[in-house]
């Protein structure tokens, strides 16, 4: 790399955040002040239509920082789409995909990231070695992640988050990937670079509570699967087959009986309706995996765009 000032991007999606944007933003100054002072910094807010102070506080500081930049949405248009616009206005020569505004993901690791990027990691990506938070969701995501990384067909570190610093090069990679619900882990990891994970404790909120609602997370999550892994459409088919040839061998069974006088057939009728609606829910529950897949081609041939934008700030 070159002896110019290099750009460090760090993008951090906001919604309803009021009491958290100044904090985030005076810790991420200081820290690039005392530990980072020969990167410059490009810090982008991604404002997905707040409807309290979050961009008013934004712009206020943006007139005095001119490292903050701000770009906020028409209207919500959910997290993943919200921080990948964020992602791809970036332009610093590396690109802190995702810092949280209320400092669950510790910036105090970026020196250290920033370390192993110029060592020649092109991706550093933190792994949740712990988690400060309840029973029940912390064991979901587990579950989850470890499923995903045993279907998805990227290598892909069950621990690790969008907590990552990604080199140009695989900024430029992700920038070719034109999908329309984009799942930023997994993306990095599939363009196929260098990288190297950093353990760390995933912390509790300070402020509030999280706006990523249930059903957001199991939309994200099914997103997740829907596009890397092939693994659903091909239980399906296994299903599929498993049942029939359980059922061509139960009619020889019936049919073998049968012609030794063994069925009655008033007996069997129990079996019957059980077996339809079995079957019947089994029919139903792949149809909808498919629709899954259908739906994630449909949205995909729209080519709507990421997000519409109301304004951008400090981006001239």
């Amino acid at each position: 790399m070159s002896d110019a000032v290099k750009k460090i991007s760090i993008i951090t999606p906001c919604f309803n955040e009021e009491a958290s944007v100044e904090e985030c933003v005076q810790t991420v100054g200081r820290l690039f002040a005392k530990e980072l002072p020969t990167y410059e910094l490009e810090h982008i807010f991604c404002d997905n239509c707040s409807t309290d102070r979050t961009v008013d506080i934004l712009k206020e500081m943006a007139k005095t920082n001119r490292s903050v930049k701000i770009i906020v949405n028409s209207r919500n248009f959910g997290i993943l789409k919200n921080t990948y616009n964020g992602v791809l206005a970036a332009t610093g020569d590396a690109v802190l995909l995702f810092l949280p505004v209320d400092l669950q993901d510790p910036p105090e690791l970026i020196p250290e990231f920033v370390k192993h990027w110029e060592n020649g990691y092109e991706i550093v990506f933190g792994l949740r070695a712990e988690r400060e938070e309840g029973f029940v969701i912390r064991s979901a995501r587990k579950l989850y992640y470890r499923l995903l990384s045993r279907l998805t067909y990227v290598d892909y570190p069950p621990d690790a988050g969008d907590f990552q610093l990604v080199d140009r090069k695989v900024h430029e990679a992700m920038k070719q990937i034109d999908d329309a619900q984009p799942f930023m882990r997994l993306m990095t990891f599939e363009s196929g670079f260098r990288s190297i994970g950093v353990k760390y404790t995933w912390r509790a909120r300070k402020h509030g509570k999280s706006r990523n609602r249930l059903s957001q997370m199991f939309e994200q999550g099914l997103n997740g699967i829907i596009s890397f892994s092939g693994a659903p459409v091909r239980a399906a088919l296994l299903v599929g087959f498993a049942i029939s040839f359980v059922s061509i061998i139960y009619s020889v069974a019936i049919l073998l009986l049968a012609l030794f006088g063994k069925v009655n057939s008033p007996a069997g009728i129990p079996t019957l309706i059980a077996a339809l609606f079995f079957f019947g829910g089994v029919q139903i529950f792949f149809i909808g995996v498919l629709g899954e897949y259908i739906l994630a081609i449909y949205n995909q041939v729209r080519r709507k765009p990421m997000v519409v934008e109301r304004e951008r700030i400090n981006f001239d």
